[in-house]
C-alpha cells in the first residue's frame, strides 16, 4: 500500500483545493491510500529557534504525517502572486526536520481559466521550495485541472469525471515513483 499524504495550502472552507485532495481520497486506485493533512491552521508561525525539541505539537504532527507517508500531493492556492502565507509557514516547518529529504512530491493545480497567471506564481514558488527541501518533484504527476467551486459538489467533492481521470493518473504517477524510490533505498541498505 502506497501512503499519499494530501497537503492544501487553503484555509477557505468550501476550498476547491481542499476539494480536489478530498476528491483525490475518494477516488484512489486499489493500492493507493490518500491521508489528508489538516492542521495548517494549527501551526505557529516558524521561527528557528523553535525548530528544535520539543517540537510544538502541530509541527510535530506534520512531521510525523510526512515521515509516515511515501509521497506527498500538495493543492494550494495562489495568493499575490505567491504562495499563501500560511502554506509558506507550513512548509518551512518542514526543512529542519528532514522528512521531506528525497521524498517523492507533486501538486494539483486547480486555480481556475480566469485567473490571471493560472497559479504560476504559487506553483513556481512550490517548485523552489521544494527544491530546497531536498524533495524529489514527480513531474508526470503535477497536473493542472483548473477549477470553480461550481465544480464542488454537496459532498465536498469534485464529481467531473474528467477531472477525476487527471486525479486518478496523477496518483498512479506519483505512487510508481513512491515504489521505485523505496525499491531503491531498500537495494541501498
Amino acid at each position: 500500500m502506497t501512503k499519499v499524504l494530501a497537503v492544501s495550502g487553503s484555509l477557505r472552507d468550501g476550498s476547491t483545493n481542499s476539494a480536489v485532495l478530498r476528491t483525490a481520497g475518494a477516488v484512489a486506485p486499489e493500492g493507493i491510500e490518500v491521508l489528508g493533512f489538516g492542521g495548517l491552521a494549527a501551526l505557529p508561525h516558524f521561527n528557528p529557534d523553535d525548530d528544535r525539541e520539543p517540537l510544538p505539537a502541530a509541527v510535530r504532527e506534520l512531521r510525523d504525517a510526512i515521515g509516515a507517508a511515501d509521497a506527498v500531493l500538495f493543492c494550494t492556492p495562489e495568493y499575490a502572486g505567491a504562495l499563501p502565507g500560511s502554506f509558506k509557514n507550513l512548509l518551512d516547518w518542514t526543512i529542519g526536520g528532514g522528512e521531506m529529504y528525497e521524498k517523492p512530491v507533486a501538486w494539483l493545480n486547480v486555480s481556475s481559466i480566469a485567473a490571471p497567471t493560472g497559479g504560476a506564481g504559487a506553483h513556481d514558488s512550490l517548485r523552489a521550495v521544494l527544491g530546497y527541501a531536498g524533495t524529489s518533484i514527480v513531474e508526470d504527476a503535477c497536473a493542472r485541472v483548473p477549477l470553480s467551486r461550481q465544480d464542488v459538489g454537496p459532498d465536498g467533492l469534485i464529481g467531473d469525471a474528467g477531472t477525476r481521470a487527471a486525479i486518478v493518473a496523477s496518483l498512479r504517477a506519483l505512487a510508481a515513483a513512491a515504489d521505485e524510490h523505496r525499491d531503491a533505498w531498500a537495494d541501498a541498505r
